[in-house]
């Protein structure tokens, strides 16, 4: 008769343990997430003529004081059942004050930007610059 008693109270030390459990792993992650600043880019588009039906170029503009090692990708908007739906964004060192160029941008398209000790950028292309 006290079965089912023993089993909720063993259910509820279950889940307490893994609640305690759980907190030591998303404590260091929210710290960690707190002290990264954001990445010094500041975002330009351009809309050129282009015969591929890309028509978009992103200017980044290094706000900061030092150079970045800056590195992403591209989430493409359109892909086909044989293509990639990520592009790479070679690693790239952008000195102070100076600009990154990404090309053959289409709209909609994702761009994701990483630098160490940076919190990563996502900028989405728009439909019109």
């Amino acid at each position: 008769m006290n079965q089912p008693l023993r089993f909720i109270s063993t259910l509820r030390g279950l889940c307490a343990l893994a609640l305690i459990a759980g907190l030591a792993f998303v404590a260091p992650a929210l710290n960690a997430a707190e002290k990264a600043p954001a990445l010094p880019l500041k975002a330009s588009f351009e809309k050129v003529a282009s015969t591929e039906g890309t028509p978009f170029v992103l200017h980044l503009k290094n706000e900061s004081k030092d150079s970045l090692k800056v590195s992403g990708k591209v989430l493409l908007s359109v892909v086909h059942h044989a293509m990639d739906k990520a592009r790479a964004v070679p690693e790239a060192t952008v000195a102070a004050g100076a600009s990154l160029t990404i090309k053959d941008l289409s709209a909609e398209d994702r761009v994701v930007l990483t630098a160490a000790g940076y919190e990563s950028l996502e900028i989405r292309v728009p439909a019109k610059p």
